[in-house]
């Protein structure tokens, strides 16, 4: 059967044995260790539609992979067919339109090294090496979203293979209410084989770069930033990083390897009113370093890579916060005391300006109110007998502040389950639900934050 399946197929077919086949399987989170039956590396939509029909020919479970970076590992199945779509790099930019067409496998430094060619950049992740796809499809945060808006706040277009593998393109005009299930609603609805952007004049030069302070000061910063960040200027992106210091050059060795808070502010805009509008923050307490600068936009982009490269084992639980009181800041702090490896982090990322404009009911997406996106984070290394316990640390974390939570931002979904996608969609699960039973009644796309089809709809 794999040989008829290979007349038709342009990529690469590698089953277990094969050389390549271990390296294809191995995704972002090293704990993942799954064994496909099949492993199809398309090189074009063409090949992921014969891939999708093979594999629901013969019943056979199916993955996703675009970056692979979903911590559950969504990307990989057991005794099934994973399509690989990292072979698809394709991008075209635009300048004039300011938009760019890029292929499902590429990845958000590959989407920004095409379109800071012409000093234009779209909202993405924070993380240079995670894919495009997933990250759009689940709602997409970054540090241009209080400017911008998230990544499907800029996303025109999507082409798509269905479960059926059929092709389609989903934009405002031509399958609307698909165009808005995919703007939130992760890889429910089929395999987005491109995507179509709106892009933005942004740098090439940002003001960014980490601020840290010690634990002693991390109580006025997260209640600065309570009371300073709803009421922030759009062109200043905020993220949070709570961790053990690490051996950075800038961090004074006395303070290395014990908890510190970081803030890593970003301004797109006049860089002097950039210093201006960051002053406030850099003046909490006493900072023990302070390395922001004016620095290209894909610097910016990459800065944050070297907390989260491939292959560790990741483990995270995370809450969508409506602000920081101080009961917040009370478990934030404690679990900062207690982070359990060096690998391991508090996240968060404030929300509001452009962002919390958009009506809620525009994109699957939903609720968009100003607060903080927050992920306690652990990493380890492969072989650690403690793992176990290093999870135990984020989901102790994840409960004492389950009263103050408003949610959970698709994305960060981890094992949480019905109760995870519940909290995620909220009242939008029925109107998904049916989208889902529309294009993928059967359910063939399972592997991800999974909508199940509501029986009342058929399309």
């Amino acid at each position: 059967m794999i040989d008829e399946l290979r007349t038709r197929f342009r990529g690469a077919l590698l089953q277990p044995g094969e050389e390549g086949y271990d390296e294809a399987r191995r995704i972002w989170n090293g704990a993942i260790d799954r064994r496909p039956a099949l492993i199809a590396r398309c090189a074009g939509a063409d090949d992921v539609a014969e891939a999708v029909r093979f594999a629901r020919e013969r019943d056979l479970a199916l993955s996703v992979r675009g970056g692979g970076h979903a911590v559950a590992g969504h990307a990989v199945c057991d005794d099934g067919v994973m399509i690989d779509l990292s072979l698809m790099k394709a991008v075209g930019v635009d300048p004039d339109a300011r938009t760019a067409r890029a292929a499902g496998g590429l990845r958000w430094a590959e989407l920004d090294r095409a379109t800071q060619r012409f000093g234009l950049a779209t909202t993405g992740g924070v993380i240079s090496d995670t894919g495009i796809g997933g990250l759009t499809l689940g709602g997409g945060l970054g540090h241009l979203m209080r400017k911008h808006g998230l990544a499907v706040d800029n996303l025109l277009a999507v082409d798509l293979v269905t479960a059926s593998g059929e092709r389609v393109r989903a934009d405002e005009e031509s399958e609307p209410e698909l165009f808005w299930g995919l703007r939130g609603g992760g890889g429910n609805f089929g395999i987005a084989t491109a995507f179509e952007y709106r892009l933005h004049p942004v740098g090439p030069l940002v003001l960014a770069g980490p601020v840290f302070w010690s634990l002693e000061d991390a109580p006025k910063v997260l209640r600065f930033l309570h009371a300073f960040a709803p009421e922030a200027p759009d062109e200043l992106g905020l993220t949070v990083a709570m961790m053990r210091a690490g051996p950075l050059p800038f961090i004074p060795p006395e303070h290395r390897g014990r908890p510190v808070l970081g803030l890593v502010p970003a301004w797109v805009g006049d860089l002097d009113a950039g210093e201006r509008a960051m002053a406030p923050l850099r003046r909490i307490g006493r900072p023990i370093a302070d390395a922001v600068t004016p620095i290209p936009y894909a610097a910016l982009q990459s800065m944050l890579d070297g907390g989260a490269p491939p292959g560790r084992h990741y483990y995270w639980k995370s809450h969508r916060l409506p602000g920081i009181p101080d009961g917040v800041v009370d478990v934030l702090l404690e679990h900062l005391e207690s982070v359990p490896t060096p690998f391991s982090q508090i996240n968060g990322w404030i929300m509001g300006g452009a962002v919390s404009r958009v009506d809620a009911e525009a994109t699957a997406v939903g609720e968009r109110e100003v607060g903080l996106d927050v992920s306690l984070a652990v990493g380890w290394q492969p072989g650690d007998p403690d793992a176990e316990a290093h999870k135990a640390w984020a989901r102790d974390g994840w409960e004492a502040l389950r009263p103050s939570s408003a949610g959970i931002y698709a994305n960060f979904i981890s094992d949480e389950g019905e109760d995870g996608v519940d909290a995620a969609y909220g009242d939008r699960r029925g109107r998904l639900g049916a989208l889902k039973a529309a294009w993928d009644p059967d359910n063939v796309f399972r592997m991800n934050a999974n909508i199940t089809p509501s029986v009342e709809a058929v399309r």
